[in-house]
């Protein structure tokens, strides 16, 4: 006698005959699956993208197929945290900007090069970010699958990844994976709790590129291994090659539409390499203020400090007001090196500092935020007429105080940070040495706010300079840095006002030992590197000619037909 079987009314309801019967009827229709083949093929890490809102609907759609994504023991350890504060943004791009200078520093140097070409922006341009993390705090012994593979919560969060990245793909979104980041620094940005960690950025947004094959292809980075290299028959054989390493030892409208604009010109993409990336970020400033020339100012500020007395500089402290005075009269090195660029010039005296940096502060707090205040203001007029803020410093001994609050920033030891100055001996730079390592132990290990390095690690140049920085960003404009001691006053105002590095040129790369840090920190690449030794802004003055030039090339060259 033949029974009915028992069919559940929930699960599976196919029995053992059936399935053997047509092995193949789970799969989906012909013309189904060669779509899915299509997604996973022509799925492609976007660089550049489109401002344009993500629908909130095409978002939870994504985000819904990240979820869908299998998971060991059914943990689930991903969190998606959805990015669109175009503050946070810029902050996450800086950083990445920074590991990026880093790792091309341990390349070779044709390796280094290509890396540097390549376009990181999409941190800046596409609308969304989405940070995933991976909450770690339930014990690997707590989850099946977990205890003989502890890190399988980190594969399953991967596998989400690339859920949301084949689903952004079907719905015509673009996902970049940037994994540029200091992991703990990326954490601490978003936020997250202990015992939780990230596993990078993702830019999501409607792409600005259609690329027909992966971008590493095409920049000649590396090619795809055909299956049958990485496909093994039952065992690992021992003369199976090692994977090769592609890495040899180791930036919204406005900004979209600056490259769209480039996009038309008679000349192929990133033609001017570095000037490119600065000129837009020119462009794009410009764009929100059509009434400003496009032309520039060299500010030249002026500090004095006793830690002179120290012997830590081969010139006297008579040489700062020399400058001055042949500054007023237009014969001063920076001066005509800002004739010579076709910027104004201007130069101010900032005083004198009270303290001598080694035994007392150099600052009080007060004096602190009264020089930011008059930086601010003195950054806000150059912006009132010109698109571009050259800086620059004289001040005998200053190296000194630059390589301390350099030191002090960044948790860099004295020897890091300390270099020669303007013709230091041997003799001289360990007293250099010797000072800023007494003034990094009178203020401890502890971390300093930016004011509190200001007074006490600084001078009053600098609180000048970070304060026209700040001035000349909120009017937007761009600034335009000079050697060590400029570069440091644009880390204080970056520390200040995060978004300000928006609106950074690394103008040169001097021989300071701490600048190409400082440079890195900012996810600046300097437009000259010529080992200057001249201060008073002539690299910045010269960075800044340039930079004009490119802008003025850019915007007379032919258009080409859309």
């Amino acid at each position: 006698m033949t029974w009915n079987r028992p069919v559940p009314l929930i699960g599976d309801r196919t029995s053992a005959a059936e399935r053997a019967a047509e092995v193949r009827a789970w799969a989906f229709p012909e013309a189904e699956r060669q779509a899915f083949y299509d997604v996973l093929r022509e799925r492609r890490d976007i660089r550049r993208y489109r401002p344009d809102a993500v629908p909130d609907d095409v978002l939870d759609r994504v985000l819904t197929a990240a979820h869908v994504a299998p998971s060991v023991g059914h943990s689930q350890p991903w969190r998606f945290i959805v990015v669109a504060d175009p503050g946070t943004r810029e902050r996450a791009a800086r950083m990445a900007d920074e590991q990026r200078l880093r790792q091309a520093a341990q390349l070779e140097p044709d390796a280094a090069r290509r890396l540097l070409d390549l376009q990181l922006e999409g941190i800046r341009e596409a609308p969304l970010g989405i940070v995933v993390t991976c909450d770690r705090r339930t014990s690997a012994e707590g989850v099946l699958g977990r205890a003989t593979f502890p890190d399988a919560d980190l594969w399953s969060c991967a596998c989400a990844i690339e859920n949301l990245w084949l689903a952004a793909r079907a719905e015509g979104l673009g996902v970049g994976w940037v994994t540029l980041f200091d992991p703990l620094e990326l954490e601490a940005l978003v936020g997250v709790p202990d015992g939780v960690v990230t596993l990078g950025w993702l830019c999501l947004g409607w792409p600005d590129e259609r690329p027909p094959e992966p971008g590493l292809e095409r920049a000649g980075w590396s090619r795809r291994q055909p299956v049958g290299e990485v496909v093994l028959r039952e065992r690992w054989s021992e003369d199976t090659a090692a994977p090769v390493s592609h890495l040899r030892a180791p930036d919204s409208r406005e900004v979209v539409g600056a490259r769209d604009r480039a996009d038309a010109l008679l000349t192929t993409p990133g033609s001017l390499g570095i000037l490119d990336r600065y000129v837009d970020r020119v462009e794009a400033a410009a764009a929100a203020r059509s009434d400003r020339a496009l032309a520039g100012t060299l500010l030249l500020v002026a500090g004095r400090h006793p830690v002179v007395a120290h012997g830590v500089s081969a010139y006297g402290p008579s040489v700062t007001d020399d400058v001055l005075a042949a500054s007023d009269v237009g014969q001063s090195a920076g001066a005509a090196a800002a004739r010579a660029a076709g910027l104004t010039f201007a130069a101010v005296d900032a005083g004198s500092a009270t303290g001598d940096l080694a035994h007392t502060d150099p600052l009080p707090a007060e004096e602190v935020a009264r020089l930011l205040a008059w930086g601010r203001a003195l950054g806000a007029e150059a912006a009132a007429e010109h698109v571009l803020l050259a800086l620059g410093e004289v001040g005998i001994g200053n190296t000194t105080v630059a390589a301390a609050l350099a030191a002090g920033l960044l948790g860099l030891s004295p020897d890091e940070a300390v270099g020669l100055g303007a013709g230091a001996d041997t003799a001289m730079v360990q007293r250099k040495t010797a000072v800023v390592a007494q003034a990094l132990a009178r203020v401890g290990s502890g971390p300093l706010t930016p004011e509190q390095a200001l007074a006490a690690l600084g001078g009053p140049e600098f609180c000048v300079l970070a304060g026209a920085v700040l001035g000349a960003a909120e009017a937007r404009a761009v600034t335009v840095l000079d050697g060590l001691a400029t570069s440091v006053a644009g880390l204080v105002a970056v520390r200040l006002e995060p978004g300000a590095a928006a609106y950074l040129v690394g103008g040169q790369r001097s021989r300071e030992r701490a600048h190409e840090r400082v440079l890195e920190h900012l996810g600046l690449e300097p437009l000259l590197d010529v080992r200057l030794r001249a201060g008073e802004g002539v690299g910045a003055a010269l960075a800044s000619g340039l930079l004009l030039s490119a802008l003025q090339v850019r915007r007379t060259i032919g258009r080409t037909s859309p």
